[in-house]
């Protein structure tokens, strides 16, 4: 039986990266061509058809519009290519849960789209690349996988995009999912879906822009002052992102420069700097016009916010719909 085929996007990051020593502390990401990771990688002996193409060999910190966009023209295409029956993208883990969630509300769920990092590089001792990459391959390659949205595999689990997110600074179980947990448990040998696919059938649910409209996160922190608004606004910012105190909070006077910004046309979310739990609608957020962020963190409550505002969807009520949804 033919195995089915599986495109590979390739963009740098710890699973590319070198440090010269097994025991190094600092190594360089993106060091490691796709052509030269998948042939080491078919030395495992993992039953795979692979087609791979280098979109970038960079640390995911520089990632951002250019090469999401390259990487959004590539999946859309794969969706209509009935020769591929998935795509994986290998991406550094620091800014792996924004491009997941990026592609996520851009793209159908036909396919499976995978994103898999590592968080060791390939030359260390414990690296955790391959076995990752292997785990990938065996979501990509299952339909099950589709009607699921974009996906993001670490440390032998599997996350929804949505949920998917960085908890940890190092140690292979990096990775975990707020509000669900994992939605699948993957090894080279197996996998295993928690749950049926909740996306069948589903389009894009947003276009993906032409440019994204700046928008700002900011840091809420005892004694934090309103000028900090003012001078977003001042530079051009076409929406807020609060990582606020607790559920969202912030200082009554950062409340009221925030409602001001509102008034003027300037959305503004209320996301949370805590690291887990939900943002819900208060009271006042109807008489401020703000968007409770719900479950989404400030980087990904700012990603959809920049698709939402390029998609001229600002008003509050339709912004905090795309947010409340799953």
């Amino acid at each position: 039986m033919t195995e089915p085929k599986i495109l590979v996007l390739a963009t740098g990051g710890t699973i590319a990266g070198e440090g010269g020593s097994a025991v190094a502390r600092d190594y360089r990401p993106g060091q490691i061509a796709i052509e030269d990771f998948l042939a080491t990688f078919a030395e495992l002996g993992v039953a795979a058809r692979l087609e791979g193409r280098q979109v970038a060999n960079i640390d995911s910190v520089d990632i951002g519009p250019a090469v999401w966009r390259e990487l959004h023209t590539a999946c859309a295409a794969a969706m209509d290519d009935p020769s591929f029956a998935g795509v994986i993208i290998t991406h550094g883990t620091d800014s792996a849960e924004e491009t997941a969630f990026l592609l996520d509300l851009t793209l159908p769920t036909a396919k499976p789209v995978v994103l898999v990092g590592a968080m060791r590089p390939a030359d260390a001792v414990g690296s955790d690349g391959l076995r990752n990459f292997a785990n990938a391959v065996r979501v990509a390659a299952d339909p099950q996988g589709s009607g699921r949205g974009v996906l993001l595999v670490m440390g032998d689990q599997v996350f929804a995009a949505r949920d998917a997110r960085k908890a940890r600074t190092t140690g292979a179980g990096a990775f975990a999912g707020f509000p669900r947990g994992p939605v699948a448990l993957a090894s080279p040998a197996s996998l295993d879906w928690l749950s049926p696919p909740w996306r069948e059938g589903e389009g894009a649910r947003l276009a993906f822009p032409q440019v994204f409209p700046p928008v700002a996160i900011l840091h809420a922190h005892a004694g934090m002052e309103a000028d900090a608004i003012a001078r977003e606004l001042a530079s051009g910012c076409e929406g807020i992102v609060l990582a606020g105190m607790g559920s969202g909070n912030a200082p009554r006077a950062v409340e009221q420069a925030l409602a001001e910004a509102v008034r003027a046309g300037v959305p503004v979310v209320r996301s949370t700097r805590v690291d887990e739990g939900l943002v819900d609608r208060e009271p006042q957020d109807d008489d401020n016009g703000f968007i409770a962020a719900r479950a989404l963190g400030p980087a990904k409550a700012r990603v959809l916010l920049q698709l939402l505002v390029a998609n001229d969807v600002t008003d509050a009520a339709t912004a905090q719909a795309a947010f409340d949804r799953r």
